[in-house]
């Protein structure tokens, strides 16, 4: 079984069938309302669907538990980071200042920030699912024929293709590195202190940049006498038309993120307010 993370698997479902195009524009419209909205009801509803589509896609957590717990990790700094440095903007925000408990200094723990805090989650929380959803659900070279289909130069098709193809291979040359220092003496594992194992992994960068750097020499290489871009256009072997489905989810984002953004600034603001 493969342990990459982050990579496209061939499945069954009715997702994997739809047109890399329809995903994109639905991933690209619940995104884009993810990140205007502060309405607490709708980031909820959108929580719940994320999870539903990402349960249905049957996207395994091997695939994305990694860089789920970096996400996780990251969105945790982040919220402490926003306490810190601006502790009272949901105050500012909501109007009211509901004092919790009193921690130090000019610090008060209050039910405005942490609310504003908790919106803050949900909106990283919303989009995720949806990120993971797209990028193990979707071929790589037949998203990039859908996109010259629809208008985009091939060339950034061709480019963002190559992104998602070479994702899992980067990983990998990530793993052999980190085995390979490993054999070598140097601990990355738990039993090392967190200060340590940061030094130990950052030493693979620079081997992994020069890795990354000669896979890309060998692509240009092999792409220049196939004589890539001396052409207008271009046919695709993976090019897939758009169905039903395809249709029937692109209307149901535009339809969704509509009404989610009327009712999030029907009030003039987009922060839903439960303190009034």
């Amino acid at each position: 079984m493969s342990s990459r993370v982050l990579s496209y698997e061939e499945k069954e479902t009715w997702i994997h069938d739809l047109s890399g195009v329809s995903k994109l524009i639905f991933f690209l419209l619940w995104s884009i309302t993810a990140m205007l909205s502060y309405d607490t009801r709708i980031l909820l509803i959108m929580i719940v669907g994320s999870l539903i589509i990402y349960k249905m896609s049957k996207t395994e957590w091997r695939q994305v538990g990694t860089v789920f717990k970096f996400i996780l990790f990251f969105l945790t700094v982040n919220l402490i980071a926003i306490f810190f440095f601006s502790p009272y903007q949901g105050t500012l925000i909501y109007g009211t200042k509901t004092v919790i408990c009193h921690l130090f200094g000019n610090y008060d723990v209050t039910k405005e920030q942490l609310f504003y805090e908790l919106n803050v989650m949900m909106k990283y929380l919303t989009v995720v699912p949806s990120v993971f959803m797209f990028i193990t659900t979707t071929n790589p070279s037949e998203f990039a024929a859908s996109l010259n289909k629809i208008g985009v130069s091939y060339k950034a098709g061709y480019a963002l293709a190559l992104t998602l193809r070479y994702i899992p291979d980067v990983q990998d040359d990530f793993k052999k590195i980190k085995n390979a220092q490993e054999a070598r003496g140097i601990d990355m594992s738990g039993k090392a202190t967190f200060r340590k194992r940061i030094k130990n992994v950052t030493a693979i960068i620079f081997p992994l940049v020069f890795s990354s750097m000669d896979r890309i020499d060998v692509i240009a290489n092999a792409m220049e006498l196939r004589g890539f871009g001396k052409n207008k256009k271009r046919t695709w072997y993976s090019a897939r038309p758009l169905k039903a489905g395809d249709y029937g989810v692109i209307i149901f984002a535009v339809v969704f993120c509509t009404i989610a953004l009327f009712i999030t600034f029907k009030d003039g603001s987009r922060f839903y307010n439960p303190f009034n």
